[in-house]
Formats: structure tokens, C-alpha cells, sequence
């Protein structure tokens, strides 16, 4: 089976992030982890090497961790070696074979602007979200802004990772607001590049 980039990188991705972006990187899974109880059972979709997992299966009752790397899956799983409230799958952010209605929380951390078709993606995690329960998305914003452009930017294009939407604070808004989300709860994280946390809680 040919390696995907995710597959590839997967053995230096933690090195990387911290290397040029570590203050946000190591914040971004304490923050989307406060929206998550001790009775709450919670799916990652695109979980990666497992910086947002950590914080979540220290919060949670049960953590299912899923990537469609199974690389990265790895790397997440030996991260989480001793969280033993975690199961780990293989899955598609776009197309989970999940029953409605599943989950109290649902994640999926810096992924979405990787997507041919976004707007899908978060409908399908909503889709297996409880209602009442939060649909929690971290995304970098303005990547390739002109003050963020760099080795960083050149690294990530070299490596072959594509962004296929670029967001910034006021189209991340706007995205959620065209889904029908206006309210849509969103936080930054700052530093070298952005992560804007978007929460919906599901009606």
C-alpha cells in the first residue's frame, strides 16, 4: 500500500510542530479538553500523533482516537500507553460508521481545512454528536498569512501537505455561520500560527 504524507511524516510531526509553533501546539489540546466531563464518552476523528488525545482521555470517560494514518495511530498510541480509557480505529472523518446520536463530545483537531468539502465533514460530525453534546474543531488560521510566511510555510509545502481552504479568524466565523452555526463559540489560541477553537453545541 503506497504511504500517504501523513504516513511519512508521522515519526517527526510532534518534532516539527514543536520546533516552529510549540507554545500553541502544546495549549491547543488543554483548551478543547475543557469542554469535556468525567462522564463523557468522546470520539476524535483525525486524532494524528495524539497532542489533542492526551488532554481529552485525562478528561474523560472513554476516548475513541481514530486517524485514517495508521502511522499516526501508532505514534498516537504510544503516547497514550498508559490511558487505558482509550480504543484506537482506523476511520474516515467523512464517512463514520457510527450509529446517530453516538458520542457526548466529538473533536477533530486541525483537519478540516485539509478537506475537499469541509462543510460535509462537520455535518457528519455532528451527525454522531448527542444533542446537547459539543462538536469541537481546532483549526490554524492564516497559515500563509504574509507575517507568518517562512521556512514553516516552505516546510509544510515541500512535504506535500495541501490546504485546501485557508482560513482566517473572519472566514473561520463566516464558515461556521453559512452552516447555520452563528453562535458558534470560538476561542484563539495565539502564537506563531493561530488556532481558532470553534464550539457548537448540538440542539
Amino acid at each position: 500500500m503506497k504511504k500517504t504524507v501523513w504516513d511519512r511524516i508521522s515519526p517527526v510531526y510532534d518534532a516539527f510542530e514543536k520546533l516552529f509553533n510549540r507554545e500553541v501546539f502544546d495549549a491547543i489540546g488543554e483548551r478543547a479538553a475543557e469542554y469535556v466531563g468525567p462522564g463523557d464518552d468522546v470520539l476524535e476523528c483525525a486524532c494524528g500523533t495524539g497532542a489533542i488525545s492526551i488532554h481529552l482521555a485525562k478528561k474523560c470517560r472513554s476516548l475513541t482516537a481514530t486517524d485514517m494514518s495508521l502511522p499516526m495511530l501508532a505514534q498516537c498510541e504510544r503516547k497514550l500507553k498508559n490511558c487505558y480509557n482509550v480504543r484506537f480505529r482506523k476511520a474516515d472523518i467523512t464517512a463514520l460508521k457510527v450509529r446517530d446520536g453516538r458520542f457526548d463530545a466529538v473533536v477533530a483537531g486541525n483537519v478540516i481545512h485539509l478537506l475537499d468539502d469541509p462543510k460535509a465533514a462537520v455535518g457528519e460530525l455532528l451527525r454522531v454528536c448527542k444533542p446537547g453534546g459539543k462538536v469541537i474543531i481546532p483549526t490554524y488560521i492564516s497559515i500563509f498569512r504574509k507575517n507568518h510566511e517562512g521556512i514553516a510555510a516552505k516546510a509544510i509545502g515541500a512535504v506535500g501537505i495541501e490546504f485546501k481552504t485557508e482560513f482566517d479568524l473572519e472566514s473561520y466565523r463566516r464558515f461556521f455561520t453559512d452552516l447555520g452555526f452563528p453562535d458558534a463559540e470560538i476561542n484563539v489560541v495565539n502564537g506563531r500560527t493561530s488556532c481558532a477553537i470553534a464550539v457548537i453545541t448540538k440542539k
